[in-house]
This record gives structure tokens, C-alpha cells and sequence, in this order.
């Protein structure tokens, strides 16, 4: 018997070792993979930020801004096409 106990005895260590060393491999590399995502979202916004709206963009949303204005009678025709010619010349 005393073999025995012996036997398990060792088997238990063993199997507490083994365990031990998994979860600190396991949590380093966990944090690695957290540090590399970290480094990745720090580095994305940069990568994907919008670019400022253009000449072309600001000058489309103004001669968008001036036919509403157009449309719902608050400019005649000749001050539109006044407006636009200022907008495009600019």
C-alpha cells in the first residue's frame, strides 16, 4: 500500500506542475495577444480616419444648400445663378 500512495503521490505532483505551467503559458500568452490588439486599435484610427471633405465636396454641398433655397422660394433665379457662379468660381 505504501507503493501505492506513492504512486498517486507522484501522479498529483506531477499533474500540479503540469497544470501550473499551462496557465502561465496560457496567461502570457494571453497578455501578448492583448498587448498586439492594443497596439492594433491604437494604430487603426490613423489608418481609417475619414479625410477632411474637399474643395469639390464643400463646393457640392453648397450649390446643394443654395437650390434648396432656390426650391423653397427664398432666392429668385438671377440671385441662384449668381450665388452659383461665385460658388464655382471660388
Amino acid at each position: 500500500m505504501p507503493g501505492l500512495l506513492r504512486g498517486v503521490a507522484r501522479t498529483a505532483v506531477i499533474a500540479g506542475t503540469a497544470t501550473a505551467v499551462s496557465n502561465r503559458v496560457s496567461r502570457r500568452q494571453a497578455s501578448r495577444w492583448a498587448e498586439q490588439e492594443q497596439q492594433q486599435a491604437y494604430a487603426q484610427p490613423q489608418a481609417d480616419a475619414v479625410p477632411p471633405p474637399g474643395p469639390i465636396d464643400n463646393k457640392l454641398e453648397q450649390l446643394k444648400e443654395l437650390g434648396e433655397l432656390k426650391a423653397s422660394g427664398v432666392l429668385t433665379e438671377a440671385e441662384f445663378e449668381d450665388q452659383k457662379a461665385k460658388i464655382l468660381a471660388g
